[in-house]
């Protein structure tokens, strides 16, 4: 029988904020949470969870100074996780009663079945710790305020360019609020708000039109949005790459140098490499990286980490959907293979302990092993003398969206933003740039990393087994030795 006994508690105030949002308005209380884990280790298992969530979402949409669209959205709701061995039993509902609770637990537990030990385990004290605020951006400023953002979004966009034909502007916020318990006699709870502004601009001129975007945000109210004039310097930005892409000429196509700038670009990282450095894909033995630790899979300039404490990151968090607190986690170093991002259960099954990156998108889903904040760190050499080494090549400063296959590492990315290197210069603006490579091989051909770290402006989700959250990627500028470019003339 599960009996709580001394928990690991983290930020107490968020946790005293989800009694009062999650547990009180179903007439329940704490004691409801050991009701439903003793329900659910009833079977001797290895490991039951309770998680609730509540989250609340709006999105408002500029186009051209018009209020075109404006949506709210509220959910929450009640899962409950078994395992036993590999064997993992999971159930939700949206209902948050105490009789739903139970018989939540017990659909979980007879699912996982039971072959587990059935222990409980009392945790060592996590330290609180608060690397974003507590605050509700959806009630920190009023619908007008809002509203007027986007359109001096709208106004500073067209002002930009006479070629400005159109301007869409979408503004998000989402507050959340998440509870668990566990068998592990974890304790926590956690209140994450979140806000994005992205900018579309459209140009045309004498038959051709282009487009630019740009986008920025992170974990914090509006005012993240607002300081700085950093609204109006993202609209600047979408029309600026708007303004490239109408000078641009068709990319050339085969095996070159390939320079990727600074921030955005560390998306590459994030999927051709970060996903395959996952716990679930190497304890199945499915990644190209899985049994390598040890190895060396990079070149000696190449050192990338997950880093889930930094303060206000898109991808951060206090701690993970399982409880544990983020941390940084060092997966590649100087070119050698050190280690997994792990949540809890695979990281049991592989005899080691979780790095914090069990993740789920909501109460609906089980948390499994992603990245949060994953970037290259900085290396010696100036961005102008990497671009300077190319005697012909790509430079690419923007990604577009992508594509890779886990277990070959085979990847293809789009370039929203890339320039043709000529005798050591950045010069003629290309479009229809694609990249095509292996992660494991492409790590293998870097050259040289630059000194200028950047992380991307706020903007990044990542999707894996249709779970959807928010993270942040970021590198120095790198060159590459060769890589496949994919375009329209050769």
């Amino acid at each position: 029988m599960f009996e709580p006994r001394s928990k690991t508690t983290i930020c107490a105030d968020a946790l005293e904020l989800a009694h009062e949002s999650l547990l009180a308005p179903a007439e329940m209380g704490f004691q409801s949470l050991d009701r439903a884990l003793s329900a659910a280790m009833a079977r001797s298992l290895d490991y039951a969870d309770v998680y609730m969530k509540l989250t609340r979402c709006e999105t408002w949409t500029v186009e051209d100074g018009v209020v075109k669209d404006a949506t709210s959205s509220s959910t929450c709701g009640v899962s409950v996780r078994a395992t036993s061995g590999e064997r993992e039993g999971f159930a939700f509902s949206d209902r948050c009663e105490e009789q739903t609770l139970l018989e939540t637990a017990a659909a979980a537990r007879d699912i996982a079945r039971s072959r587990g030990e059935g222990r409980i385990r009392i945790p060592v004290r996590v330290p609180e710790r608060s690397l974003y605020p507590a605050v509700d951006p959806l009630r920190a400023a009023c619908d007008d305020d809002k509203i007027a953002l986007l359109v001096d979004v709208d106004r500073c966009a067209h002002a930009l360019d006479p070629r400005v034909r159109q301007v869409i502007a979408n503004l998000s916020g989402v507050y959340e609020i998440m509870l668990l318990q566990s068998s592990d006699g974890t304790l926590a709870a956690d209140v994450r708000p979140l806000v994005r502004l992205n900018v579309t601009v459209i140009m045309e001129s004498g038959g051709r039109r282009e487009r630019g975007y740009a986008g920025g945000g992170g974990r914090g109210d509006f005012d993240l949005l607002t300081a700085n004039g950093r609204a109006g310097k993202i609209a600047a930005e979408a029309a600026r790459i708007a303004a490239v892409n109408m000078e641009a000429v068709a990319s050339p196509a085969g095996d070159m140098p390939v320079v990727l700038g600074a921030g955005w670009p560390g998306i590459l990282l994030h999927e051709a490499v970060g996903h395959g450095l996952e716990g679930d894909f190497n304890r199945k033995g499915t990644s190209a990286f899985s049994g390598r630790i040890g190895e060396r899979v990079a070149t000696g300039q190449c050192t990338v980490v997950d880093d889930g404490t930094l303060g206000g990151m898109r991808g951060s968090l206090n701690l993970d959907d399982e409880g544990t607190p983020t941390q940084r986690t060092t997966l590649i170093e100087a070119g050698v293979l050190k280690g997994y991002l792990y949540d809890k259960l695979n990281a049991r099954l592989m005899g080691t302990r979780s790095t914090g990156n069990g993740r789920r998108e909501s109460f609906a889903y089980p948390p499994i092993p992603r990245m949060t904040n994953t970037y290259m760190l900085p290396g010696r050499y100036d961005p102008e003398e990497i671009i300077a080494s190319v005697e012909r090549g790509v430079y690419a400063p923007n990604f577009g969206g992508g594509q890779v296959d886990i277990t070959s590492g085979q990847f293809a990315f789009g370039a929203n933003e890339a320039y043709l290197i000529e005798k050591g210069r950045k010069t003629t603006p290309i479009k229809g740039v694609t990249f095509i490579g292996n992660g494991p091989e492409v790590l293998a051909r870097v050259s040289m990393v630059g000194n200028d770290l950047k992380f991307d402006s706020g903007v990044g989700t990542c999707t894996k087994d249709g779970q959807s959250v928010p993270v942040a990627v970021g590198q120095p500028t790198i060159g590459i030795g060769s890589l496949t470019v994919g375009g329209t003339r050769t």
